[in-house]
């Protein structure tokens, strides 16, 4: 890799996007959200397309500072339609098949062959870039990632209940563990951060700082 590579891997609900977009701000980044590309994919069949299709004619692209940053499929901005609930579901079942993971993979690689990047998803470190400059594992209890969830639905005016999310964390996280092909693993090198008891800011400083030590990168 040309440039330098950041990746921060953890469970649903961990706040890997929320630290990956704002280190990715401090350091100068590009941020590069896994979990977009796949729910992108998940979109576009949702609307009809097959599935061979879309491998084919997908474009995703990332616009905008990283805090501030829009998906965009084949010119279409689709933020927020791929943050709708429903597209959790349609995007788990679509990660598990060989060649949307070859896809995915492929799109983070040559992003990162542009600049450097901060990369946020469950394979980043040990699969998509086990030669990463920097690796983070991000958790957080299943009880404080389900109340940050919770919360994530209702400021966008979402209806869900604690059990209901809390439960459905649970099953995902069954899932990415015990998957077939690249299932969530902690990578030997990464950086364990517990983020129960931590603020955002707190964990963006962490890193950031983490960063400069071992990646020799500065920020």
């Amino acid at each position: 890799m040309k440039h330098p590579v950041v990746t921060i891997d953890g469970p649903a609900g961990a706040g890997k996007s929320t630290v990956a977009r704002s280190l990715a701000q401090r350091l100068g980044y590009g941020f590069v959200p896994s979990g977009a590309i796949y729910r992108a994919l998940a979109w576009r069949l949702a609307a009809g397309v097959p599935l061979p299709e879309a491998l084919a004619t997908t474009r995703v692209e990332f616009r905008g500072a990283p805090e501030q940053q829009r998906v965009i499929v084949n010119g279409e901005d689709v933020t927020e339609a791929l943050r709708a609930p429903h597209m959790s579901g349609l995007t788990s079942a679509l990660s598990q098949q060989p060649e949307v993971r070859a896809f995915a993979d492929s799109l983070q690689r040559r992003l990162a062959g542009e600049g450097p990047v901060v990369v946020e998803g469950r394979d980043a470190g040990t699969v998509v870039f086990p030669g990463a400059d920097c690796k983070f594992y991000l958790d957080a209890s299943l009880e404080v990632r389900a109340a940050r969830r919770l919360a994530d639905r209702v400021r966008r005016g979402d209806a869900s209940d604690l059990t209901g999310v809390r439960d459905a964390l649970a099953a995902r996280d069954l899932a990415d563990a015990s998957r077939a092909m690249a299932p969530l693993t902690r990578s030997d090198e990464a950086i364990y951060i517990d983020s129960s008891g931590m603020t955002i800011d707190e964990v963006i400083e962490l890193m950031a700082k983490e960063v400069e030590r071992i990646c020799s990168t500065g920020s």
